[in-house]
């Protein structure tokens, strides 16, 4: 993804409007994007100048997940902790 996750890439073709999802705790943005390699759903958290793709495979791998990992995700919401030395 590019520094701005808003700003194409390049190869990038038409992308659909985006959807915004929110609640008290997150705001993200969503939208399908044609790239050079396929569709892929764009989420995005303007909040946090953060995003991603995702092609089909990957959205699909989240179907197998339980409720168990996305708690799992949320003990450390912004990446794994540095180890100690």
């Amino acid at each position: 993804m590019s520094a701005d996750p808003a700003e194409p890439e390049s190869g990038d073709l038409a992308a659909g409007e985006y959807v915004e999802i929110a609640n008290e705790f997150a705001f993200v943005k969503v939208r399908t994007v044609h790239t050079r390699n396929g569709m892929r759903l764009e989420i995005t958290s303007p909040r946090l100048g953060r995003g991603i793709r995702l092609c089909p495979m990957e959205l699909e791998t989240l179907t197998w997940q339980t409720p168990e990992t996305f708690s799992g995700f949320l003990q450390t919401p912004h990446g794994p902790e540095p180890e100690a030395e």
